[in-house]
């Protein structure tokens, strides 16, 4: 397993670019004769059928890198291509579901029901999941079950809370067009400066005054493109940012402040406002039962001191689509630990994990699995 995620790590594969990947899984799948259908234009779904008739339960993991540069210089499994690497974990993540398909292929006569399971590609731009929805991965579905290295969380502990756990994460971009002139002559423009500064320092004001207090949001400007030279006064403004909530009507009246808020400073200053809003993921919100079940697992399987309550986060993640109507859960599993330097923020060029922590994901993966086809309160 930790062979197969390090082998990963050298070749990582952006968004919808993990040819190799997939075939590496194939090549593994083929091996213990699961079967399983290739996906377009990368991934896999398979399915483990049980010897005895029941419910559907769906494994995920996702498999694409990103663009970061791999700043790891003391491991021997160091990305080999610039500009690339597995920041996130989703190696670790492909390796050890694969790992859980192999043991629960070994006891598929004995498994009451089915075990479907997914290597998804292109979570990083929060397409992967709706593309394999598309292509017929719920299909006859009842529960859904996910993971992801978590590096916050010390290794060794592992959370499912129930409830909310990542934030939906969607895309903003505003263009303020004013009236462009020379700099000594302000009078007769339209400053898309003003209008843009104007703007940014009161749309967080819709979190502050229009939002409960007691729901989470964040409106966030990450860039700003304004002018061209210093005594130019600029005509266009473009604006980029990211909206976060766990809550679809907070979603939904922030997405409306904004828009007022664009137009109304825009129309203060005569200029003008375009919004174009992109909804990216929904929220992650583990239903009840299923995060339940899974905090029996990691409790019987790791002992109770392993249960961790890892608070939610803002962060997007497009297991949401899985869940959106079926219910599941999606576990935190820890892989901090200072003593081996694998503490660093998930996306940073010096991520990794602690591989100490991959026996417990692929375990916790088969033993879900297997808690949920062979118990019946659901």
């Amino acid at each position: 397993m930790v062979a197969f995620r390090r082998d990963l790590h050298r070749h990582p594969e952006l968004p919808f670019e993990e040819i190799r990947t997939t075939n590496r899984i194939a090549d593994e799948l083929d091996k213990i004769g699961v079967i399983y259908r290739r996906t377009e234009p990368t991934g896999i779904i398979g399915e483990i059928k049980g010897g005895k008739p029941g419910k559907t339960v769906l494994l995920r993991a996702d498999i694409d890198a990103l663009p970061v540069q791999e700043l790891n210089q003391k491991i021997d499994y160091k990305s080999s291509i610039d500009g690339k690497m597995h920041a996130c974990g989703h190696d670790s993540h492909t390796a050890m579901l694969l790992t859980a398909v192999k043991v629960l292929n070994q006891i598929k006569d004995d498994l009451t029901g089915n075990i479907r399971f997914v290597f998804q590609p292109a979570e990083e731009i929060a397409q992967g999941a709706k593309v394999m929805i598309q292509q017929g991965v719920l299909d006859g579905v009842d529960n859904v079950f996910g993971m992801h290295i978590w590096s916050q969380t010390p290794v060794n502990k592992v959370s499912c809370v129930v409830g909310p756990s990542f934030a939906s994460a969607d895309l903003l971009k505003i263009k303020f067009k004013g009236k462009g002139g020379h700099g000594s002559m302000p009078h007769d423009t339209v400053d898309a400066v003003m209008v843009a500064s104007a703007f940014v320092m009161n749309v967080q004001s819709i979190v502050s005054r229009e939002v409960d207090p007691l729901e989470p949001a964040v409106v966030t400007i990450g860039r700003m493109e304004v002018g061209t030279r210093f005594n130019v006064i600029a005509e266009n403004a473009v604006l980029e940012g990211t909206v976060r909530c766990f809550n679809i009507n907070v979603r939904e009246k922030i997405v409306a402040a904004i828009k007022r808020y664009a137009n109304q400073v825009a129309a203060m200053y005569r200029a003008t406002a375009e919004v174009e809003y992109t909804y990216g993921t929904l929220p992650v919100i583990n239903e009840e039962r299923s995060a339940l079940l899974a905090q029996e697992v990691i409790t019987e399987a790791f002992g109770i001191s392993s249960l961790y309550n890892e608070r939610p986060t803002t962060g997007g993640e497009d297991f949401s689509y899985y869940i959106e109507n079926i219910p599941g859960a999606f576990a935190l599993l820890g892989s901090g630990n200072p003593e081996k330097d694998t503490q660093w923020a998930h996306h940073h060029g010096c991520f990794n994990i602690d591989e100490d922590a991959m026996a417990r994901g692929a375990e916790l993966y088969a033993q879900y699995a297997w808690a949920y086809l062979n118990q019946q309160a659901f």
